[in-house]
């Protein structure tokens, strides 16, 4: 079995990059250390090897199934993929000790969940999601209602899900017709449709708790009209017994990836008799459920990193045994053919993988730690991490998916026609990779989040904390010789990234939004690109030291190969943002036309 994902660069990342010891000092984190979290670490490693990996291609092959009668069927590896998870503490660890979980800081939870999401993308969703209902009801519920469901959620009986989309609306959560009225139980009845819910309904738990957005009767109009409710699929009574509640699932989407994963099609209240707990107060649903939003968007551009980077490790193994063809320079027809990874396209498809799989971990890890430092500290560095955090989400959402599904392309391209066949799983994490880029918020979605709030929240103050984080590393880079230009190159895609804003915001002063936003989706993959290279030269400056200091935790060779890729980013990658910025800035307008014609 080819190796998924590599240990090195996550030890690398967490301690040498983004200095997770600096979390075990503060007070959240104090009852832990390197030395715990490592061991931790490893044994999710050893979990994924057994109880993971070996299914991948069999979950694919033996898809989650709709059984015609409201169950779905799934792999009889999830009950126990989803029990192990539970028992090591991999769907509560990351809650509070009070709520009965292990306070483990993000940039540890999360390394482990990237290593289960690179050994079997099929199955980590589950838990993932049952983390985060979890945590939402943590966060906003009664304690009736942490005490009910909670502790059910983290021992992995119960499934926890987010139920937004519906047929109708699509992402636009303006227009959800979902229903609820208050009843003289002092609960609610509700009635409606919810579409796509990953871990929806399948056979490795006892009852599925549904964080459903509604709007109660008389609600006003828009996102400010709709309220967040727990609807579990069986009703559980004060006398400890569950009843069925009128939950139906009315069928389970079959996909081209993820296939092992149920994505359900749930029907609430055709009985008339759905009951539904409201969480927190009436009306305020969104800015909750926000909190899940923002963390599944984190955890989307990580999977993505972690399919990225599965995809690359099957890659790198093939073309370090394949023999075929021989160097230009050699005119021996008689010599043996050279492995495919001396070829220098080879190199470049296998180096552009890396680029982008190890840059988008970079990033997830930066978003993690920034998680953490939010919840860890207090005033104005809280609310600096904060708006760091609330910029980056977008950004790594979008580009570990985007180019996580480019990076897998060239995952097959580099098996050439056995990268097509069934015989190998590039062609899988390809499949794979494709929903993250829709998941959450689709890309476009996430660019006018980017442009159109993000960038202008606090008048441009997270943009701000932002580029000086990025020139912090560029002075760090300036102080080697031998990375000054590579600083200096990041400093001037700042430069261009103010231009470019300069000129947008004209059109928004002028009260024309439209034009504003109409290619959000480019200057998302500007910055994108600024920021990756940011990641990048953070590990080059941290390989470099490295090595300066006659640094043993790595070989001298992984370190040289982070300052290689580095250059190989800056030289083949970081030029697209100044594509970016000429279309940008280009006078002609293409899109956002009213002449529709044009399509014919």
């Amino acid at each position: 079995m080819s190796r998924y994902t590599s240990m090195e660069l996550n030890k690398f990342l967490l301690q040498e990059v983004h200095a997770v010891n600096e979390l075990f000092v503060l007070p959240k984190f104090a009852h832990l250390n390197w030395e715990e979290a490592w061991m931790m670490i490893e044994s999710a490693k050893l979990l994924a090897d057994r109880d993971m990996a070996p299914y991948f291609k069999e979950m694919d092959a033996k898809p989650a199934e709709y059984d015609g009668n409201g169950g779905v069927k799934t792999h009889p590896q999830l009950k126990t993929i989803i029990k192990h998870a539970a028992e090591n503490g991999w769907i509560g660890g990351g809650a509070k000790f009070e709520h009965g979980g292990m306070q483990l800081p993000m940039m540890i939870y999360n390394t482990a969940h990237h290593i289960f999401m690179s050994a079997n993308n099929s199955c980590q969703g589950y838990f993932s999601l049952s983390a985060g209902a979890a945590a939402l009801i943590t966060s906003f519920g009664t304690e009736e209602q942490i005490k009910t469901f909670v502790p059910n959620i983290f021992a992995g009986k119960w499934q926890g899900t987010m139920a937004l989309t519906e047929p109708q609306a699509g992402s636009s959560l303006t227009d959800i017709t979902t229903s609820a009225k208050l009843a003289t139980d002092g609960l609610y009845r509700v009635k409606g449709q919810k579409i796509f819910i990953s871990g929806g309904q399948h056979e490795a738990c006892d009852n599925f708790v549904h964080l459903t957005l509604a709007r109660i009767e008389g609600a006003p109009a828009g996102v400010k009209g709709i309220s967040l409710f727990i609807i579990p699929k069986f009703w559980p009574e004060q006398d400890g017994t569950l009843t069925p509640n009128d939950v139906f699932c009315a069928g389970d989407f079959q996909k081209m990836g993820q296939r092992g994963y149920c994505t359900t099609h749930l029907v609430f209240g055709d009985k008339d008799s759905c009951r539904a707990w409201l969480v927190g107060e009436p009306h305020k649903g969104l800015s909750y459920m926000f909190q899940m939003m923002n963390e599944a968007r984190i955890s989307v551009g990580l999977d993505a990193a972690s399919v990225a980077m599965a995809a690359y490790q099957a890659s790198l193994q093939y073309a370090s045994e394949r023999p075929q063809g021989r160097l230009a320079s050699e005119k021996d027809p008689l010599k043996a053919p050279t492995l495919i990874i001396n070829h220098a396209d080879v190199q470049r498809m296998l180096l552009t993988q890396k680029a982008i799989a190890e840059g988008s971990l970079s990033l997830a890890m930066e978003c993690n730690r920034l998680s953490d430092l939010v919840h860890g500290t207090e005033g104005e560095e809280k609310q600096k991490n904060l708006l760091l955090l609330e910029l980056l989400t977008p950004i790594v959402k979008t580009y570990s998916s985007e180019q996580g599904s480019r990076s897998a392309a060239l995952a097959i391209q580099t098996l050439g026609g056995y990268g097509f066949t069934m015989d190998f799983p590039v062609q899988q994490h390809y499949r794979d990779v494709k929903i993250m880029s829709l998941y959450e918020g689709t890309t476009g979605i996430q660019s006018i989040d980017l442009l159109g709030r993000k960038v202008v929240m606090e008048e441009g103050r997270a943009l701000i904390i932002l580029a000086e984080a990025i020139q912090e590393t560029s002075k760090k880079a300036s102080a080697h010789e031998a990375l000054k230009k590579y600083g200096n190159d990041l400093s001037q895609e700042l430069t261009r990234i103010k231009q470019v804003l300069q000129h947008l915001s004209g059109f928004a002063q002028q009260g024309n939004v439209d034009r504003y936003l109409a290619d959000a989706t480019v200057f998302m993959e500007q910055v994108s690109y600024v920021v990756i290279g940011w990641q990048w030269l953070k590990q080059a400056v941290a390989a470099l030291s490295a090595l300066q200091l006659g640094n043993t935790d790595q070989t001298p060779d992984f370190y040289e190969g982070k300052i290689h890729t580095m250059k190989f980013f800056f030289r083949y990658e970081l030029p697209h943002a100044a594509a970016c910025a000429k279309t940008l800035m280009d006078a002609e307008h293409l899109t956002n036309i009213k002449k529709k014609e044009i399509f014919g």
